[in-house]
């Protein structure tokens, strides 16, 4: 049963609940992709984080373009909604310690999870999909690449690291 159906006379196609159901379901894999990258390296913001913020982000974005609102909803304003609430979510994974800050990658991810999840609500899978791909492999292969080229301020940081656990 379709429950869009009958509001204020509007009746609504099937398939907008199975496409609904389906952006949701994407916005989860793709999310769960990013935050099982998160959760394997040990970071605060892991798996279910990513899922609920995109999840989110998705269900928050398809709503607004749902006709029973009608004129009286503008897309655009949710989404800037979106990132002004994930922002506020990013910052309170970013953490300064006297001169070393962490969480900023987080922060990021937190963000681009949302950005994704905008954009399968407004239906542009290949987009969210190359996205999700492009973030995994800067999470995943840019990490070696990093401590390569800059091995000096990776020993510097992990030396901090570990007078601060001692």
């Amino acid at each position: 049963m379709n429950l869009a159906a009958g509001r204020a006379g509007a009746e609504l196609p099937l398939s907008f609940d199975a496409e609904l159901a389906l952006r949701l379901f994407v916005i989860t894999v793709l999310a769960v992709a990013i935050g099982t990258e998160r959760e394997f390296h040990g970071h605060p913001a892991g798996i279910r984080t990513m899922a609920l913020v995109g999840v989110g982000a998705c269900l928050f974005t398809v709503l607004g373009l749902d006709p029973f609102f009608g004129s009286r909803v503008d897309p655009t304003r949710i989404a800037a909604q979106i990132v002004t609430g994930v922002g506020f979510l990013g910052a309170g994974a970013i953490l300064r310690r006297g001169s070393e800050v962490r969480g900023l990658t987080t922060a990021a991810s937190i963000w681009v999870v949302a950005a994704i999840g905008m954009c399968i609500g407004f239906g542009n899978y290949f987009l969210g999909i190359f996205t999700t791909v492009l973030v995994l492999v800067t999470l995943v292969a840019i990490r070696p690449i990093e401590s390569r080229l800059f091995k000096r301020a990776h020993a510097r940081r992990e030396a901090g690291l570990e007078s601060e656990l001692s």
